[in-house]
């Protein structure tokens, strides 16, 4: 069977599902590939379509959550078949992966990246090259995609730096543990965070270590943090994970007794951030869209011939003790 796509430049390309998959498993490690069914809207009776999804990492929660989605959405179409790549954290890795796609001409990319300096070259080689791309979560630099769905982290980072400053009352001393340095949501999460104090003088950011998003690390931070200042009243992290880690940083030190945490993500289930909002271990996060709905949706309407926007903007969410029941099992 044949995969056919009509080009940004008008030209069809064609290609066996079987041929490229087989190359596809030769050239990716097995732990980084992932085939699933999906599409029922693709193009002429009996068409495949093939989307390679580059994912930045699969360690933080939050994007296991999205690859759920995304895959849970997918296989409500069964003409669409998703060849998935880990990029492990690795920017070089994430590079090749992408390179290994547009060899094989897949019909879509989604993509989200790992950081947007090192990834705008081969995303603008594949959306140059008629190949249309879907950017996911973390931008790049320019415009060179079809689309790019995400929330506004700047916006999401300003609500967390107005609700903390609510919480202190406008003073006191704040500890920001920070994700990837040049990951399009740290950047803006920061941004917004410090917008947002900076209309009140008596609340200053003693400490900003960098954590990666991920808990063990912002458990770290925190202890040392926590060991070099002896007085601290809130702690907002980028993400509920390295949020965490800061409230198991305090509980051991014996310093939760009136500290503040703030999170971003809000991930439903046991283990998410809503819940540790329920059990009084944070004391607000943000809800961040995970879009794999909005990827494959957008994604069917692109393989359609359809325009979508240029932009696609979910909505997020306060999450506190008082509506954090309503977020676990979304």
């Amino acid at each position: 069977m044949k995969v056919n796509l009509t080009t940004k430049d008008g030209q069809a390309r064609g290609k066996s599902r079987r041929a490229f998959l087989g190359s596809l498993s030769l050239a990716l490690p097995a732990a980084s590939l992932l085939l699933a069914s999906a599409c029922q809207r693709g193009g002429g009776q009996g068409d495949k379509f093939v989307i390679g999804f580059s994912q930045a990492n699969k360690a933080e929660p939050w994007r296991t959550w999205m690859d759920s989605t995304l895959m849970k959405e997918a296989a409500k179409h069964p003409q669409l078949e998703i060849a998935y790549a880990d990029a492990q954290q690795d920017n070089s890795k994430q590079v090749a992966d992408v390179e290994n796609f547009l060899r094989q001409r897949v019909d879509l990319l989604i993509i989200s990246p790992n950081e947007a300096k090192p990834l705008t070259g081969i995303v603008k080689r594949v959306y140059d090259s008629g190949i249309p791309v879907i950017v996911l979560d973390r931008s790049i630099e320019g415009d060179s995609y079809t689309t790019f769905i995400g929330a506004d982290n700047r916006e999401i980072g300003r609500a967390a730096g107005e609700y903390a400053a609510q919480l202190l009352g406008g003073k006191g001393n704040v500890v920001e543990i920070k994700g990837l340095p040049g990951s399009t949501p740290a950047i803006d999460r920061n941004a917004g965070f410090r917008e947002a104090v900076a209309a009140h003088p008596g609340i200053e950011i003693i400490a900003d270590p960098v954590a990666d998003w991920l808990r063990d690390k912002g458990r770290e931070q925190a202890e040392a943090a926590l060991r070099a200042n002896e007085k601290i009243d809130l702690i907002y992290g980028h993400n509920d994970p390295m949020a965490m880690g800061a409230y198991l940083a305090a509980t051991a030190m014996n310093r939760a007794d009136g500290l503040k945490i703030i999170g971003i993500d809000g991930l439903p289930g046991t283990e998410g951030g809503a819940k540790a909002v329920l059990d009084g271990k944070l004391d607000a996060t943000f809800l961040y869209p995970n879009c794999g709905t909005e990827a494959i949706e957008t994604a069917m309407k692109i393989l359609n011939k359809e325009q979508p926007p240029k932009k696609i903007t979910p909505p997020t969410a306060r999450i506190t003790k008082e509506n954090a029941a309503q977020f676990i099992n979304e």
